[in-house]
């Protein structure tokens, strides 16, 4: 494979030669695949169980596999449309693995499109506190927003805005910010042979300017005492380590914090830095010859000063609901707050707690949409569906991954239910795969009209 010179002299100088000829050879392996069980809907034992291929564990991360890429398509599995789990190259689910969420914390993902990262942190919430998931690209967070949807994650804000806009909206708000920065890409170099092209238009220079306006308005966003990690999948000690110092310079309050190690990952490299502070060896660096997975630079830092959070905004009050609504919502098993639902014309929202009005900036969702109001009835999503537990809805149609008529759901076909309803049962049913939520159906006559969203459709090879 033909590298560019400049990167080639560079990664001599960050390896030495005989290590950068170990790093060439793997460009003749082959490439890794990985799966990443959703453990909001599924405990990794449990999915053991159930997977329908061989899996091998990535040492470093509970609950990521490997798989065979190219001899099965897991994409193509009903558990795939269930959410049970999402498809990420190995080395890309260490950040969010490494960022230390828990349950009610506030979380910011910068730049969340696809989703992978975003996905992962959304699960970790279990529900609770806010994911402000963010891209630039309106286009790309429509994608975003299907996967966190898909992953049955609710309490949601999926934003699309330059950082810097975000900035007034959210000074000090979150507990934990990600940032998986735009970079030159050169960890995709061998996944992606295109990436060699791309990063011949636009090097690391180019995106280094780009890293550090968001870091320094990420660091604005956090709390104090909250954390931040910073990511890329570039060797660039200009996108990485230098990045890093740049943002300890601008916020000195910033401290480097240790992370769980793992016998693959090296350390960062202070030599490729000004000041040349030792504390950036507790960074991480993959490379691709020294573990199996593509290329990643993490840093987690911890801001200083620790303050009380603070609420921004009222709960409301608990208001009258439609009667519509209301009656739905005797057949869910769940305590919904009423003062966190909203009406927004026809549509009605499930908020997260204390988000700040969001007046004037772009976004695709704010909470959870949990159906349209029509002519006195509640239709009910597909996100609802999918942030619903089996055992929470009162009818349920579940069917096992072999019969059939999962396929012929997900591809939006009506289906004949006679063997699983009676002549009298009707309204609205939520099928299921081996007990995981896919979407609702209207029943009538042992027949279900299907409701599955039309975007969301199984498509054939």
């Amino acid at each position: 494979m033909n590298l560019p010179k400049a990167f080639e002299e560079e990664m001599v100088n960050l390896l030495g030669d005989e290590d950068y000829k170990k790093y060439t050879e793997c460009f003749d392996e082959s490439r890794h695949y990985g799966l990443r069980v959703n453990t909001a809907k599924i405990s990794v034992e449990e999915f053991l169980k159930i997977a329908p291929w061989p899996l091998e564990r990535v040492p470093w991360i509970s609950n990521g596999f490997y798989y065979d890429g190219e001899n099965i398509q897991p994409a193509k599995h009903p558990y795939y449309f269930a959410g049970l789990y999402y498809l990420q190259e190995p080395s890309a689910m260490t950040p969010a693995d490494r960022l230390p969420v828990d349950p009610g914390d506030r979380v910011l993902d910068v730049c969340a499109a696809p989703g992978g990262k975003a996905t992962e942190l959304g699960a970790k919430l279990r529900g609770t506190g806010v994911l402000a998931a963010n891209d630039l690209s309106s286009s790309r967070a429509k994608g975003l927003l299907k996967n966190l949807e898909l992953f049955g994650i609710g309490n949601v804000l999926v934003l699309s805005e330059e950082p810097g806009k975000l900035v007034p909206y959210f000074r000090e708000y979150f507990d934990k910010i990600l940032i998986d920065a735009p970079c030159s890409g050169e960890g995709m170099f061998r996944k992606d042979r295109k990436m060699v092209r791309a990063w011949e238009e636009h090097g690391p220079e180019f995106f280094s300017r780009i890293q550090k306006s968001i870091v320094s308005q990420a660091a604005q966003m956090l709390r104090p005492g909250g954390m931040m990690l910073y990511s890329t999948c570039t060797f660039s000690p200009l996108e990485n380590e230098q990045t890093i110092e740049y943002l300890l310079d601008q916020y000195p309050e910033f401290e480097i914090c240790e992370m769980e190690g793992y016998e693959g990952f090296s350390e960062g490299m202070p030599e490729v830095t000004r000041e040349k502070d030792e504390n950036l060896k507790k960074t991480v660096r993959i490379f691709p010859h020294r573990m199996k997975g593509e290329g990643h630079f993490i840093a987690l830092l911890k801001k200083g000063e620790v303050k009380k959070r603070q609420g921004t905004s009222d709960k409301g009050r608990a208001g009258k609901i439609p009667e519509e609504l209301e009656e739905f919502l005797e057949g869910v098993d769940r305590a919904f707050d009423l003062s966190r639902i909203q009406i927004r014309g026809d549509r009605v929202y499930y908020m997260p707690e204390d988000v700040p009005d969001l007046k004037g900036v772009r976004f695709l969702r704010t909470g959870l949409l949990m159906g349209e109001l029509k002519k006195k009835r509640f239709e009910p999503s597909q996100a609802l569906a999918m942030n619903l537990k089996k055992d929470e809805y009162r009818h349920i149609l579940d069917l096992p991954s072999e019969d059939v008529r999962v396929v012929r759901y997900l591809k939006g076909e009506t289906l004949d239910v006679e063997d699983l309803a009676a002549p009298k049962d009707k309204g609205w049913y939520l099928v299921c795969v081996d007990g995981y939520p896919l979407g609702f159906g209207k029943l009538g006559n042992q027949t279900l009209k299907n409701k599955y969203l039309p975007g969301w459709r199984w498509q054939s090879l």
